[in-house]
C-alpha cells in the first residue's frame, strides 16, 4: 500500500527544482501571499533548522530574528505558492536538526560559514 502511495505521489506531484540546501544553511524563500483578489510575493530570510520527511511530503523549518522575538515558519517542500529558494550562506553543523539554536543569543547565535 504505502508503494502505491508513492507511486502516485512522485507521478502527479510536480517537483520544482529547488537548490540544495541543509540545517545551518540561511536561505531566502520568495512565497506568494493572496489577499482577496490581490497577489503579492514575500520573503522569508533565516536560518534552517530542519529538514524533516521525504518526497512529497518533505517539509523544511526556518528561523529568523524580528526584533528581539524568534520567528519560526514551517514550509512544505512542494508548496504551490513558493516561487524561489536562495542560499544564501552554507552554515557549517554537526547536526541535521539543530534545536540547541533556539537557546542561543549574541554571539553564541552565530554559525560558522562552510567552505565550498
Amino acid at each position: 500500500m504505502e508503494s502505491l502511495v508513492k507511486f502516485v505521489q512522485d507521478e502527479f506531484v510536480t517537483k520544482k527544482e529547488f537548490p540544495e540546501f541543509a540545517a545551518g544553511d540561511t536561505i531566502t524563500v520568495y512565497y506568494e501571499i493572496r489577499e482577496g483578489e490581490k497577489v503579492r510575493t514575500q520573503f522569508f530570510r533565516g536560518v534552517v533548522i530542519q529538514r524533516r520527511g521525504s518526497g512529497s511530503s518533505e517539509t523544511f523549518t526556518i528561523r529568523k530574528m524580528s526584533g528581539t522575538v524568534g520567528v519560526e515558519r514551517i514550509f512544505p517542500i512542494n508548496l504551490p505558492a513558493l516561487q524561489k529558494i536562495e542560499v544564501n550562506k552554507r552554515g557549517k553543523v554537526r547536526r541535521a536538526r539543530i534545536y540547541y539554536f533556539r537557546g542561543l543569543t549574541g554571539k553564541k547565535a552565530r554559525i560558522t560559514e562552510r567552505r565550498h
